[in-house]
Order: C-alpha cells, then structure tokens, then sequence
C-alpha cells in the first residue's frame, strides 16, 4: 500500500485481517511507527522498488514511477484508489503491459455520505487549528 491515510490505514487494517502480509510505504516517522504496531512492514516511498503481487495506490502524487513499476511481472495487479492525478505512471505501466484497475476516489463513490462526513470532520480539524 502506498500512503498511510484514512483509506491507507483501514487497507492494511482489512489486508492484514486477512492474514495477508501487507507493506505500507509512507513519509512520516509517525507513520512508519504506527504501521509497526499494525503488524505491516513499513517501507519508505525509496525502499518500494521491489515486486509485489498487488500493490494499492492511496497517494495523489506520482509514487509508482518507472523504477518501481519496472520491478513488478504481468502477474502484479495494481490499484490506484487515489485522486487525480494518482500516483501511477499510467503510461509506463502500459508500456511494460502491467494490469492496472484505475479506481480514483473510489472510497467517495461507493460510500459518498460516510466520504462526506470524513472530509467534513476533516475540515473542521484544518479549521481549528
């Protein structure tokens, strides 16, 4: 998973419930800490440059460049759940014939009122301080 968001955290949270071993690759120390206490393997944004079998894109900024997507096989699926821009090189991943499903924003479509309410909350918080 890349971004250690809302939809970040809840993602690792549902993958690891699963019993699936899940990375996380965040910015934060903060973050990296938590995500240790998930039981996810935080990785940094430059330590993602290896393969993956599915990889979940939550950043709105281009993390998924060529390097990493040169790493991945045909058998990787990745997921872009960002907001536009996304953070895939759509372009790149084409070309290397990788199966991307692009999903953006898909949190705020498929369950807008709950999405609403968050980005409300999460106005108001920008607001207080």
């Amino acid at each position: 998973i890349t971004g250690f968001g809302r939809i970040g955290k809840n993602l690792a949270i549902i993958l690891r419930g699963m019993g699936a071993e899940v990375f996380c690759a965040a910015r934060k120390k903060a973050d990296l800490m938590q995500m240790r206490a998930f039981g996810v393997q935080p990785l940094t944004y430059r330590e993602i440059s290896r393969r993956f079998d599915l990889i979940f894109n939550t950043v709105p900024a281009k993390v998924l460049t060529s390097p990493v997507l040169m790493q991945q096989t045909r058998d990787t699926l990745i997921i872009e759940l960002a907001s536009a821009p996304g953070g895939i090189d759509l372009k790149r991943a084409e070309e290397l014939h990788l199966h991307v499903i692009d999903a953006p924003s898909l949190p705020g479509r498929v369950a807008p009122k709950t999405a609403a309410e968050y980005i409300k909350e999460a106005v108001y918080n920008i607001l207080e301080e």
